[in-house]
C-alpha cells in the first residue's frame, strides 16, 4: 500500500479548508495516487490523470448497474437513508450507461442551448436589479444579495415554479448537498433525507399540474421528452430537476463569491477587469480554475486499474481532486496566480467526459451576467470585513461575503 498521505491534507482542518492549495502541492510532489486512510478513498492530485479517469469506463459514478453492495464489498446504506438515495440514483450524476446516456439524451431535447441562450435577458435583467438593490443599500452581503438570488430564480424560472414557491428551494438544497461531503454525520443524513421528501413530493405536485396543463417550462419538456419509445419516469424527473437545482445553484453560488474573493485579494487584477471589461470571459473560466468551487468528485473502481505502479482494486473508492488538478503547474504557469487574461486553461471545474456538467453554459451566463452588473453599477465594490469560510471541503464557498460600494 502507497506511503500514508501527508497530514496536510484534512478536510475537516479549518485551516486546510481555508487554503488547501498548499497541500495539494505536497500530495502532487508524493505520487500520482495516495491512499487517505480517514475517507478509505485513493487520492488523485494532478491533472492529466484526473482529466483521464473522468473518461475512464473502468471507473463508475455508481457500481449498482453492475454489482449489489454486497458483491461490490460495500455495506448497504441504512434504510432510513432510503429517500436520499432514491433521489440522488436516479439522477444524471450518480448514473452510469446505458441508463445516464437514455436520461442525458432525453434531458438534452428539453434542456437545448437554445433555451439556455433564450435566458440570456432574463439573467442579467435580474442580475441588473439585485445589483442595484445592493448599491441603493450602500453594500450588503454579496452571497445573500446577489450570488444566490441569481442562479435560484433562474433555475426555478427554467423550471416554472412561481416566485412565492421558491423560498425553500436553497435550504432544500444545501440539506441536500450536506451528504456530498466526506463521511457526514447521522445528523446531517436526516436533515437530508428531510429534504429530500419535501422535495420530492413539492415536484411530483408540480409534475402533475404540467400534466394537466403543459407550460413553456423545463418540467413541460421533460415530461413532453421521448425517443424511440423512451421517456423519463416520475422519478427519474424528479431526481433530474433536484441535480439541475442543486448543481446549478450551489457550484454557481461559491464561484461568484469564491471569484469575488479571488478579486479582491488580487487588486492589480481586479484594476485590470475593471479598466477592460472584455477580459470577463476569460475572467470567469481563470477565477473558476483558481478556487475551485467543487474540490473531490468521486468514481468507483468497477474494473482493477493501475496508475503508476499502483493496482487500485475493484470496490475501491477513486477522490479526485479538481482543485488540485487546476493548480498543476504541468499544465497552467505559475498556477498560484490569478492571471484573468490566462488564454491557455483547460480546467475542469465543469468535470469531463459524459458527466461534463450540462449546465455549464448556463453557469457561464450567470456568472458574466453578475460580474457584469457589479463591474457597472459598482464599479467601487470593495471587501467591508473578512468573510468566513464554510467547513465543507467538496463544496468549497464562503457563509457571507460583507461588501461595500
Amino acid at each position: 500500500m502507497a506511503a500514508p498521505v501527508p497530514l496536510a491534507f484534512d478536510p475537516w482542518d479549518p485551516a486546510f479548508v481555508a487554503d488547501p492549495y498548499p497541500a495539494f502541492a505536497e500530495l502532487r510532489a508524493r505520487g500520482r495516487v495516495l491512499y487517505y486512510e480517514p475517507s478509505d478513498q485513493w487520492l488523485v492530485p494532478h491533472h492529466a490523470d484526473v482529466s483521464a479517469l473522468l473518461r475512464d469506463r473502468r471507473l463508475g459514478r455508481t457500481y449498482q448497474h453492475r454489482f449489489s453492495h454486497e458483491e461490490f464489498g460495500r455495506t448497504p446504506p441504512p434504510a432510513e437513508h432510503e429517500p436520499f438515495h432514491t433521489l440522488n440514483d436516479h439522477g444524471m450524476l450518480d448514473l452510469e450507461p446505458p441508463d445516464h446516456t437514455r436520461i442525458r439524451r432525453l434531458v438534452s431535447k428539453a434542456f437545448t442551448p437554445r433555451t439556455v441562450e433564450r435566458l440570456k435577458p432574463y439573467v442579467r435583467a435580474l442580475a441588473d436589479d439585485l445589483v442595484a438593490r445592493l448599491v441603493a443599500a450602500g453594500g450588503g452581503d454579496l452571497l445573500r444579495d446577489v450570488a444566490e438570488p441569481l442562479p435560484v430564480a433562474v433555475i426555478a424560472e427554467m423550471l416554472g415554479i412561481p416566485e412565492s414557491e421558491r423560498a425553500p428551494l436553497r435550504p432544500w438544497s444545501a440539506d441536500i448537498c450536506g451528504m456530498y461531503e466526506l463521511n457526514p454525520s447521522e445528523a446531517t443524513a436526516a436533515k437530508a433525507v428531510r429534504a429530500s421528501v419535501e422535495f420530492s413530493e413539492y415536484l411530483r405536485d408540480l409534475i402533475a399540474a404540467r400534466r394537466k396543463e403543459p407550460g413553456d417550462d423545463l418540467v413541460s419538456g421533460l415530461i413532453a421528452a421521448h425517443d424511440e419509445g423512451d421517456r423519463l419516469t416520475e422519478q427519474e424527473m424528479i431526481s433530474t430537476c433536484v441535480l439541475l437545482l442543486n448543481a446549478g445553484h450551489e457550484a454557481t453560488v461559491n464561484a461568484t463569491t469564491n471569484g469575488w474573493l479571488a478579486l479582491f485579494r488580487n487588486p492589480a487584477q481586479l484594476a485590470a477587469l475593471r479598466a477592460d471589461p472584455s477580459l470577463v470571459p476569460s475572467a470567469v473560466e481563470e477565477l473558476m480554475r483558481y478556487d475551485t468551487p467543487l474540490q473531490l468528485f468521486e468514481r468507483w473502481v468497477l474494473d482493477e486499474i493501475e496508475i503508476d505502479g499502483t493496482v487500485l482494486p475493484q470496490g475501491a473508492e477513486v477522490a479526485m481532486l479538481f482543485g488540485s488538478a487546476n493548480h498543476d503547474p504541468a499544465v497552467f504557469a505559475d498556477p498560484d496566480r490569478l492571471d484573468l487574461a490566462r488564454r491557455d486553461n483547460p480546467h475542469i471545474s465543469f468535470s469531463a467526459g459524459i458527466h461534463y456538467c450540462i449546465g455549464a453554459p448556463l453557469a457561464r451566463i450567470e456568472l458574466a451576467a453578475s460580474m457584469t452588473s457589479l463591474l457597472e453599477r459598482a464599479p467601487a465594490l470593495k471587501l467591508a470585513a473578512e468573510p468566513r469560510r464554510r467547513p465543507n471541503f467538496v463544496m468549497r464557498g464562503l457563509e457571507a461575503l460583507p461588501v461595500e460600494v
